[in-house]
């Protein structure tokens, strides 16, 4: 199981080298305030000078340091983790048992320690600037030694509460977001370091680790400074657990002070003194204190952490791996061959694009209505109901009736009503038609324009790789329907006209109805007959009824003849004109003329009875013949939309695409990528080569039973 370790350091080597950070791999996190001895710690378990030293905030961007240890007699070999014996290559150029390398200066190898804090010093400059300021973009460091076991820890900048110098206001919030940023990671292990000669009740360290940590099943304390207590003080009760319990153990460490540092004196020599110095001052809890004892500690949690990990991790790899190849499809092949790349795109553009119109595209809309299931609900829900509300009636009124009846007898009473008037009144209304149906077609060739930019976020995403070729398919397909729009509006308005050139009173329909309504107005008739006083003789008053019949039967023998219906609304009038006129005006005395201009004309009155008549019935005409004419043009409309503009496109985009786009003139315009689309791909590719060696890496885990 020792094996574990190098097994997540190969994985933090695959994913640096695509710098991903969306895999939260296993690793120990040291937290602490600032001089608190956190990059002590650290070099006592590298075993060399190693950090930055100094006073202030020294740490200011998080430093992963990977620790490999490598069998002495395989130091000078040139793979990572003891990758040089299966290839038997040799480090060159090495001086010493033990090097570092920076993942920044790719394969620059460091023999010199005192180089390695320089270039840390100098990388954190680069970034953070020399104001003190800090950043949370990590540098890697991999030590290899014979002389340290294998972990992965991070040093992070330690917590600070007041700006000093030029520091930002905030540093205190910068600090502590950066802090938990790396907690946070379930997969990791914390290292809350606290110094012996503070009270360990206020440690900031154990306080933010309980934020994320609140079972403390991931934190492990360590109490630094055992020699810098107060006299007469120790640290008993604190190592065993008895001021505050941590369940991962606490440990307390010596370590070297600033005068140690100064006078050079080294990590080995360090820990041969905190060895003499607990078996003096803490003889019981000798054993289980100390750097050494710290670093096995570490090692042994690390491995059992990484064992509880894996299956999560192997999860979460396989499931990225999976979303890359996706986006990775989603980019396309570099283009090889130009004429195929742009004869395949143009030909599945337009296949999808009628797919859309069938509704059996491959990415179907769930949130809205979309082609040719918005085509529908224009035609029949928006368009059939529009005329659905169009009054037959509307806009006319009685008055309007009555003005066409006589402008149509001129200046000769009528005995019948004139059928100039009906067709003058309903060719009218059967206009107001016009706009819905020219409407209708605006609404579907705009849905057609909709279906362009559908097609391409959903159904070629390969299109968003060629800019220049999207924008001149979207140019074509928008011309081509620009170009049908008038010819599909032309015959819609055809379609009415051709209802107002012939009134066809001999539809069907129509003669069914006046026949309906010609028996309405001859029990009208009866129904006043039998309410007249018994003083007047029936006959007498039906006798205009009986004249009237070789009239309307001259004039069609049919009952559905409208002009046969109207005549019997005459044999009252007579009678009417006879009643309503009152005595004679007396004739004008001789040598005075009379302006007949002068005479007013009312402008509302009661309607005379064969003038209610006259209008109701013109009234009940317009609505039957209104009625037919709404439903041929519900049915008519649609189809010549279908066949003038919808069916057309269909089958003519893909001839029109290929005929203005595919030419050797343009391919190179054509298929040119976008500036990032390149990069994307590459990006892609590194990160997918990557998340497959992990795959690979932990499958040779579960081959050597290590898991």
């Amino acid at each position: 199981m020792e094996a574990l370790i190098p097994v997540i350091n190969k994985l933090q080597d695959v994913f640096n080298t695509v710098g991903a950070d969306t895999i939260q791999l296993p690793q120990i996190v040291v937290v602490g305030t600032q001089s608190s001895g956190k990059s002590s710690v650290l070099e006592s378990l590298v075993g060399r000078d190693v950090l930055p030293r100094g006073t202030g905030i020294v740490t200011r961007r998080p430093l992963i340091l990977q620790l490999v240890h490598i069998d002495s007699e395989d130091c000078r070999k040139t793979s990572e983790e003891n990758e040089s014996k299966k290839n038997g290559r040799l480090y060159r150029g090495i001086d010493g048992e033990e090097w570092g390398k920076f993942l920044h200066t790719k394969n620059k190898i460091y023999t010199d320690f005192e180089e390695i804090r320089r270039e840390i010093e100098a990388e954190t400059e680069r970034i953070s600037g020399n104001n003190k300021g800090i950043s949370d973009e990590p540098i890697h460091l991999k030590v290899f030694s014979p002389h340290v076991v294998n972990l992965t820890l991070v040093d992070l900048p330690g917590i600070t509460k007041v700006p000093v110098g030029d520091q930002p206001k905030d540093i205190e919030i910068q600090i502590r977001e950066l802090i938990l940023k790396y907690i946070s990671n379930p997969n990791s292990i914390i290292l809350a370091v606290t110094a012996a000669n503070t009270d360990m009740a206020t440690s900031e360290a154990l306080k933010v680790a309980r934020e994320v940590d609140p079972d403390g099943r991931r934190t492990l304390a360590v109490v630094t400074k055992l020699d810098l207590m107060d006299a007469g003080t120790d640290a008993m009760d604190v190592l065993m657990g008895r001021v505050i319990p941590v369940k991962l153990g606490i440990i307390g460490v010596v370590n070297r002070s600033q005068l140690d540092i100064n006078q050079k004196k080294s990590v080995a020599d360090s820990i041969r003194d905190e060895y003499a110095f607990l078996q003096k001052k803490y003889p019981s809890l000798a054993n289980r204190n100390g750097t050494k004892y710290l670093a096995r500690t570490l090692n042994r949690l690390l491995m059992h952490h990484i064992r509880d990990c894996l299956p999560e991790l192997k999860t979460r790899i396989n499931v990225l791996a999976a979303q890359y190849q996706s986006l990775l499809n989603s980019y396309g092949e570099p283009v090889d061959d130009e004429s195929a790349t742009l004869l395949q795109l143009i030909t599945k553009f337009a296949a999808e694009y009628c797919n859309t119109i069938e509704g059996t595209a491959k990415y179907i809309e769930t949130a809205e209505l979309c082609g040719g299931a918005r085509i529908c609900y224009i035609f029949h829900e928006t368009f059939g109901r529009t005329l659905e509300s169009v009054d037959p009636l509307g806009g006319l009124t009685t008055i309007d009736v009555l003005t066409a009846i006589r402008n149509a007898t001129g200046p000769r009473p009528a005995l019948f009503v004139p059928e100039v008037s009906f067709e003058l009144l309903v060719k009218r209304q059967i206009k107001r038609l016009e706009e819905p149906s020219l409407r209708c077609v605006e609404l579907v060739h705009e849905e057609m324009q909709r279906i362009i930019q559908h097609c391409s976020n959903y159904s070629t995403q390969e299109l968003l790789r060629f800019p220049k070729l999207h924008d001149a398919i979207v140019e074509v397909v928008t011309s081509l329907l620009r170009k049908r729009l008038p010819v599909t509006n032309e015959m819609v308005h055809n379609l009415v006209a051709i209802e107002l050139a012939y009134i066809n009173t001999k539809h069907p329909d129509f003669a069914d109805a006046c026949g309906l309504m010609n028996n309405n107005i001859e029990e009208q008739r009866r129904n006043r007959m039998r309410d007249l006083p018994s003083a007047v003789p029936r006959d007498k008053a039906a006798a205009g009824g009986a004249q009237s019949g070789p009239v309307s039967e001259q004039m069609d023998s049919g009952t559905g003849n409208w002009r046969g219906m109207l005549k019997r609304g005459e044999e009252a009038a007579v009678g009417d004109r006879a009643s309503s006129q009152g005595p004679l005006p007396a004739s004008p005395q001789k040598g005075h003329a009379v302006n007949l201009l002068d005479v007013p004309v009312p402008v509302s009155r009661k309607l005379s009875a064969r003038e209610q008549r006259d209008c109701e019935v013109i009234e009940r005409l317009i609505k039957s013949y209104f009625l037919i004419v709404r439903k041929n043009i519900q049915d008519s409309v649609p189809k010549a939309v279908m066949h003038f503009l919808v069916n057309h496109v269909k089958d003519c985009l893909q001839s029109e695409l290929v005929g203005q786009l595919y030419k050797t003139a343009l391919l190179n315009d054509l298929l040119t990528e976008s500036e990032d689309m390149a990069q994307r791909r590459n990006e892609a590719a590194d990160m997918l080569k990557a998340l497959q060696k992990a795959s690979q890496v932990i499958a040779e885990i579960r081959e050597t039973h290590l898991w």
